[in-house]
């Protein structure tokens, strides 16, 4: 049953009496009818026994259909996957009219250490190695833990350069009476995590390299991860055609429906001289 012959049947019943809809919703040869007919039976039900309402002046003033749940809907597999086996990047309180300025001051947080990071790396492949950045707020600290597979490459030559990012998150927020403590975790496998081998992949696309050549690059380097799958897919205007298309390559099992499956997920933009291609990367 469509959501749009159950309006069909809804056009018909709408601003009647209860005991006109029933007889109408008998005599009419549609298979909307039947649940349609049980929901306003039940409402009717609860309107007489909670209420003490009489049935025989009730009337059916408001009526909608929406398209429910349908097949194919997409869903992040990290988001999937919460409360289970993944965690959140931002562990906060805040009060429900406050909670909109905590998600812009993470945003800028993690917008302004990147740009850091971005002018101070000193990296070929234009790789800025953050695999992700942890938020957690007190009342009078914030600690932000940066999880690296490359660091050497940041503070090498400029052991100060810590304090230096510190300094800047700190002006660009005006902090004053919240203290700021940053820290860097190296990572052992920087190629076991999808934001820096999406990196990867993007510094590749920027040089015109081919989008096959990359990817079986990029799936090269995981094997040193010892990962057991991968899958990756680019999407829009690939190797500068005029029609844009989706292409993606699997190697091993990615089992994105399984709950319980650990499954590590990024998705990830590049503007190349062609336009903005997408680039999403699921691993287990």
């Amino acid at each position: 049953m469509s959501a749009h012959k159950a309006r069909r049947v809804l056009d018909q019943i709408r601003g009647r009496s209860y005991q006109e809809t029933l007889m109408i919703l008998e005599l009419m040869p549609y298979r909307a009818c039947y649940p349609i007919f049980k929901v306003i039976y039940s409402a009717a039900a609860n309107a007489k026994h909670n209420m003490g309402l009489n049935e025989e002046y009730l009337v059916i003033i408001k009526a909608t259909v929406d398209e429910g749940t349908t097949m194919g809907q997409k869903i992040n597999p990290l988001g999937f996957r919460l409360g289970t086996i993944q965690g959140h990047h931002s562990l906060w309180f805040a009060q429900p009219k406050n909670y909109s300025k905590g998600l812009q001051e993470d945003q800028k947080i993690r917008e302004c250490i990147k740009n850091y990071v971005q002018k101070n790396m000193r990296i070929s492949s234009g790789v800025e190695g953050i695999a992700r950045i942890e938020i957690q707020k007190r009342i009078d600290l914030i600690q932000i833990i940066i999880h690296m597979g490359f660091p050497k490459l940041l503070v090498e030559g400029k052991p100060r350069r810590i304090e230096e990012l510190q300094m800047n998150v700190q002006k660009e927020l005006n902090y004053v009476n919240r203290k700021l403590n940053i820290t860097i975790t190296r990572i052992t496998k920087p190629y076991g995590h999808p934001n820096i081998l999406a990196e990867f992949i993007a510094g590749q696309l920027r040089n015109r390299v081919s989008f096959r050549k990359a990817i079986k690059k990029a799936i090269e380097l995981t094997e040193q991860a010892d990962t057991k799958g991968i899958q990756v897919q680019i999407a829009g205007r690939i190797d500068g055609k005029e029609i844009a298309r989706v292409e993606w390559i699997r190697e091993g099992r990615v089992p994105l429906q399984t709950i319980r499956a650990k499954i590590d997920y990024c998705s990830y933009r590049v503007r190349t001289i062609y336009g903005v291609l997408g680039i999403k990367i699921g691993y287990l």
